[in-house]
């Protein structure tokens, strides 16, 4: 039962976040990852800030002319060695726009701006310092996210930008007669502001394209887990903003890494709850956890072979003749004072159902035993088909979901036996000891590395969340950029 409880980098952060969203599409996801306005909200700060570093960068050109003053003729000034001192964003906002992206709004920025002056007037030369105050600017961009059906691999483009500039106000230092350029400061101001205003959505646009496109395409879309099974993460449909959220459908599949085949199921439609206080969530449904158990039970890795040396020596329970044959009288008969070793594999996948009350499991279980003869040997005794009920605990830890198995029922049936019929019931004390205290611990040992969540680079969750829903276990985080 589940328990409720640098640069590129952060610019990453807000459209790799902004990417969990989902598309109207006839494959049902096995995970859907959510991103509400409280994540985008975070995620918006934190590309701020490395756009704000960006165009700090801006290359102003220099800006030079003639100017005309009565009785005393025409010269030629300059504005050049302009350096950004600062670009102030106070307010920012990134939105969802229902079936569109996302849009990317900074109202209220300014900079500061210092340069050199110059003007000749035949033989005289005036020189000095000048401040330049940019106020009033406003950036409208939208973002479109998408997907390549190809990879997998989730995209973003800037479809859009536009910048705007209220006021522009330049103050000369260096010269008494610095006075002049006052004459033309509107001519100044106006070449500035259109500069600036061009630059500006070169800087955004350039940002999406060459930081994150290349960012997006190395986020891995397949994760191996070991030897036998990795995980598919890749898009099943491109990005879909919501009025609230965005939902990023994902395959959500375990796969073998011998042989790729698709399970004979399909993934159920997940309903989310609509009220959301974290700033992610992903909904993972049951089919996640059942194409795990079909892909490594048909690859025969569900399996435990238990000898004596592997129990307690404390325990009264023993893997022998002598011991088995106080219930089973015939096998210390047939194999007087020899040791027993118990073949136990899973002869069809588990199937775990979710529901509001939790999480449950159904794993059958064949279990061969035998006794090992003299000369190390095996020869068979008996085999066993264990139905067993389950119940999942499922955490987290870190970056990756944890399990852990509680046994709730067993029911034991006699297969097939080679030292004559026996009562089953006999061994159900028995098997009742062995899979809580010796076969589960081993499981619920492998459990505890978990499965890797699909997030991107260089993020913490904290506040976490689980909680069961129909057909899907639920996860919410608060987010930490680090």
């Amino acid at each position: 039962m589940a328990r409720g409880p640098d640069t590129a980098r952060r610019w990453a952060t807000l459209v790799v976040l902004a990417a969990l969203s989902t598309a109207v599409t006839t494959t049902n996801p096995g995970i859907v990852a959510r991103i509400t306005q409280k994540g985008l909200d975070y995620a918006c700060q934190q590309g701020v800030l490395t756009l704000q570093k960006e165009l700090e960068k801006i290359t102003i050109p220099n800006f030079s002319g003639n100017f005309k003053i009565k009785y005393l003729g025409k010269g030629q000034y300059s504005f050049f060695s302009m350096v950004i001192q600062g670009f102030n964003l106070p307010n920012s906002q990134i939105r969802p726009l229902p079936d569109k992206g996302l849009d990317l709004s900074i109202r209220d920025a300014s900079i500061k701006i210092r340069g050199k002056w110059k003007a000749r007037k035949n033989f005289i030369k005036l020189g000095g310092n000048f401040d330049l105050s940019v106020e009033g600017i406003s950036i409208l961009a939208g973002l479109n996210l998408g997907y390549d059906p190809a990879s997998g691999h989730s995209t973003v483009t800037c479809s859009s930008c536009s910048s705007g500039i209220n006021t522009v106000r330049i103050h000369i230092s260096g010269s008494s007669l610095g006075w002049l350029i006052q004459l033309f400061r509107k001519r100044i101001e106006s070449l500035l502001q259109k500069s600036m205003t061009r630059k500006i959505c070169e800087v955004v646009t350039s940002t999406v394209s060459s930081k994150l496109q290349p960012y997006f395409q190395t986020l891995p879309v397949t994760t191996k887990l070991d030897k036998v099974a990795g995980v598919d993460y890749s898009l099943v449909a491109p990005p879909r903003a919501t009025a609230n959220n965005l939902d990023w459908l994902l395959k959500g599949e375990f796969f073998s890494l011998a042989h790729r085949s698709p399970p004979p199921f399909a993934p159920p439609a997940l309903a989310f709850p609509s009220d959301h206080d974290r700033m992610v969530y992903l909904g993972i449904s049951e089919y996640f956890f059942n194409t795990a158990g079909f892909v490594y039970q048909k690859a025969g890795a569900l399996n435990l072979t238990l000898r004596d040396d592997m129990i307690p020596k404390e325990s009264k329970f023993r893997l022998t003749t002598k011991f088995f044959g106080i219930l089973i009288p015939q096998v210390a008969k047939m194999f007087p004072d020899m040791q027993m070793q118990l073949f136990i594999w899973a002869s069809l996948p588990p199937k775990l159902t979710m529901k509001p009350s939790g999480l449950d499991l159904i794993f059958v279980l064949d279990t061969q035993a035998f006794a090992i003869l003299p000369n190390s040997s095996l020869d068979p005794l008996f085999l066993l088909e264990m139905n067993l009920n389950l119940s999942v605990v499922v955490g987290a830890k870190s970056d990756r979901l944890i399990g852990e198995l509680r046994l709730d029922k067993l029911l034991l049936e006699l297969k097939h036996s080679d030292i004559g019929p026996f009562s089953v019931e006999s061994l159900q004390s028995v098997i009742n000891y062995v899979m809580p205290t010796i076969v589960l611990p081993v499981i619920n040992k492998k459990l505890q590395k978990g499965f890797p969540l699909p997030l991107p680079a260089y993020i913490e969750l904290f506040n976490l969340t689980l909680q069961p829903y129909q057909d899907f276990l639920l996860f919410g985080a608060d987010v930490h950029y680090s």
